[in-house]
């Protein structure tokens, strides 16, 4: 039980938590008025905008700098760590996605009745923009709570 108090009051992963939940939440609003159709399933899909994963490891970086402060090693590792996933997911993350569009794609054209293997997971990636508004959905929330 003890752990889970210490979990619960770990400001670090409860802001890492709620940066999330904003950027869902935002990124399932604005997958409704883009498609015009309510999507409950972006409540916890990867891809679209904000980027989820930008906005939670940028709070929790920076919420590492409040807490550790930003001279600190801790912080020098969250940083980097935010810094990989932001570019991963722009990168690697990004063209996973769109090869997995060009095989459904391919897959449909050729199995036009039954495709063999259900469809690949399109949304996996995130644009510049994406992430750029997940990582201004991070600071915010991160501000927003120490401030």
């Amino acid at each position: 039980m003890d752990i889970i108090q210490q979990l619960l009051s770990n400001h670090i992963i409860i802001n890492a938590i709620i940066a999330w939940v904003v950027s869902q939440i935002t990124k399932t609003i604005i997958h409704a008025i883009t498609y015009r159709t309510l999507d409950f399933s972006r409540l916890f899909g990867d891809g679209g905008m904000p980027s989820a994963h930008s906005a939670t490891v940028t709070a929790a970086a920076l919420s590492v700098g409040f807490e550790e402060g930003f001279g600190s090693p801790v912080f020098g590792l969250a940083f980097l760590f935010a810094f990989v996933v932001m570019h991963d997911a722009m990168g690697v993350r990004l063209e996973t996605g769109k090869q997995a569009k060009i095989l459904n794609d391919m897959m449909d054209f050729l199995y036009k009745e039954e495709p063999p293997e259900k469809k690949l997971k399109e949304f996996v990636g995130h644009t510049m923009t994406q992430v750029l508004a997940g990582f201004c959905v991070g600071i915010a929330v991160a501000l927003f709570i120490y401030l």
